[in-house]
Parts: structure tokens; sequence; C-alpha cells
């Protein structure tokens, strides 16, 4: 039986796309040769690579607008060191709404004067922080747009007039934004887009050489925008199937069809939560994010009898990070409504029987 799958990623993938994805590591397009056998300087990765790269600029609205898109290594973790040696020449502000916001202010300040504009780490980062506002002294400001462990969601960005630079790596296309307000942006493949190993980085080309540090070869986006994210042997798997999630998404309508659809699970399963007495939502309900629902139980006692039920309803990946305890739904893209459905059901049965 074919699970439920609520893991916070790796994420779901649309089953095409595991599909495709599969059959190109036995033979790539009729080549005789695996995906991962081929050289990555041959034409038809190259083929991938352009294709991949101008679906994400197509997708976000950045066509023709002074962008690169780049696939990366490393992970986000990796970003929050790149970004800072790119951009920060003095002092650069963050907002500091969760775990991967604070990992990235701690990356910031070996390279200059971090200020942390606002937190939320005084009630567990249950909530975004409101009415701050953004010194114009500064490099760039940089925010978290979905926090993953937490179950929160920037609604709102701040209007700044210094470049802003944002970590999309767990609602990357899952909603619409004016995409043209960022300088940069990056997000980790494993969340919403592909499988882990490659990091997209969407990055406005003029912000960059504003620094006056020697920036190591591996670190340096001008390298990889030379060489179009090909500085170095890239992760071709990785890359192949975000760029056929990409076109999954594509085919559907894009950012605002699936939008529709993310705000149908949200709106089915936070009605659940707060509706049904024997649950209780961690976030903040004017914050909470559409792809990570974050809830606990009322009464722990019936903790055994709620994993048991949601283990034999297929469920994966519910359990809730340990920062916060309790269970975690990830609805990403391609998590169907029916899965949502089903989790809420486990949900009221329990109500039923308790």
């Amino acid at each position: 039986m074919k699970k439920h799958n609520f893991s916070a990623g790796p994420c779901i993938l649309p089953q095409e796309v595991l599909l495709k994805a599969s059959e190109a590591v036995i033979d790539f397009n009729n080549s005789g040769l695996s995906l991962i056998e081929i050289s990555h300087r041959s034409k038809p990765f190259i083929e991938v690579m352009e294709t991949a790269s101008a679906l994400a600029l197509e997708l976000l609205g950045l066509e023709g607008k002074g962008y690169k898109a780049l696939f990366l290594q490393g992970g986000a973790s990796t970003q929050f060191l790149m970004a800072a040696y790119n951009l920060l020449e003095n002092k650069a502000g963050y907002l500091n709404t969760g775990t991967w916001a604070a990992k990235s202010i701690k990356e910031a300040k070996l390279f200059g004067e971090v200020v942390e504009v606002a937190s939320s780490k005084d009630a567990n980062y249950n909530y975004i922080p409101k009415g701050f506002s953004v010194p114009s002294d500064l490099d760039y400001f940089h925010c978290t747009s979905n926090n993953t462990i937490f179950g929160t969601q920037l609604k709102e960005f701040p209007t700044t007039s210094v470049p802003l630079v944002c970590d999309m790596s767990s609602d990357i296309f899952s909603r619409s934004l004016d995409f043209s307000k960022f300088d940069l942006i990056y997000a980790g493949a494993q969340k919403n887009m592909g499988p882990a190993g490659t990091t997209l980085v969407v990055i406005k080309e003029d912000v960059l050489g504003k620094v006056t540090r020697a920036i190591p070869s591996m670190l340096d986006y001008k390298n990889f925008i030379e060489k179009e994210s090909m500085f170095n042997t890239p992760p071709v798997f990785a890359v192949y199937t975000s760029m056929l999630t990409l076109q999954w998404l594509k085919d559907l309508g894009g950012i605002a069809a699936i939008e529709k659809e993310n705000e149908k699970k949200a709106q089915l399963m936070y009605s659940e939560i707060d509706l049904n007495p024997l649950f209780k939502g961690f976030a903040a309900k004017e914050d909470r994010s559409n792809m990570n629902a974050t809830f606990n139980l009322v009464d722990e006692s019936l903790k055994d009898t709620f994993d048991a039920m949601a283990k034999d309803a297929g469920m994966n990946g519910i359990n809730g990070h340990r920062s916060v305890g309790g269970y975690r739904a990830s609805m990403y893209n391609a998590l169907p409504l029916s899965s949502v459905a089903a989790l809420v059901e486990v949900m009221s049965e329990l109500e039923r029987k308790a």
C-alpha cells in the first residue's frame, strides 16, 4: 500500500516524476546509458541543466529581469555562509524566526556585523515578529519564508531599501509572490522541488561584486554564473528530477494553480486541528504555514493510541521535530488532498473513540 507521505524532507514527489526519474536511471532518453553514467558535459545533460534553470525563472516570473538560476550543492546550510561571503561587507540584518534562521545568523557573524532585527525565540518560534523596521544602512536583509520545524510562514515581506535575501527551502514554488522583490533566493530541493543533493539559488546579478574580500572559488556565485552551474560536477540525478518536478508544476498551471490546492489542504488540516478538542495547534493562527502544520495532543495519554491508528492508516512522517514535539504534517506541492483527508479522518476517529 502506498503510504500518505507527510515527511518534512526529503519530500514527497509526484508519482509521474518518480517514474520518469527511475526510467532515466536505467536508460536515459533511449541512449543505452544511465542518467547517472553520462558525462555532465554531454549535450543531453547540458540541455537538462538549461531547461531546469529556465523553468525555475519562468515559474517565478523572473525571466528577462536580470536573474540567474543556479543548481548548487551543499544544501541551504552552505547558502547560510555563501550568501554572507558574497554580500556582507559591513553589516547585515536578519529576522530570527527559527532554527535555520538562527543557523544562518551564526554563519553570517563570521563575515561582519549582524543585526538581529527581530526574533520570535522568546516563544519557541511559534509566531512571526511584526512591526519591525529594517535599517537602511545594511548590506542586505535576510529572512526565512517558512519555518519547517515550527510551522510558521511569513505572509508579508518587508519593503526595504536594501537587498532582500530569503531562504525559501520549504515553500519555494508553493504560493504566488512578487519574486522580483528578492535579490537572492535559495532553497534546498529536498523540501518541495526534488530529491536531496541540489540547491536552487536565484540571484540578481547586480547585487554581486560589492565586497572587497577574496572569495574562495567554490563559494563565489560569479564562478557558477559564468559556468552555468557547471563550475564543478553537478548532482545530475537531483537536477534532472528537479527539472521533471518543475515541468510537472508548469503543466499543472504553475504556482497560481498549485497555490489553490495548497490552500485547500491547509484549510482542511487546520479546521480539524481547531475543531477537534483532542488537538491544539502550535503556531500562532495568523502565522500558520500552509506547508507544515504543527500540532499537539491535549492529552498525551492518547499518544500511543493515535500513533497506532495513524500507522494502520498508512501515515508516514507525521512525528513532530524534537524542538516542538507532537506532530507535523508537511503538505508539500505533490501531496494530494486525499492524503490530508485521510489524516483528518484518523484524527476524527480518535475523537469518536475517546
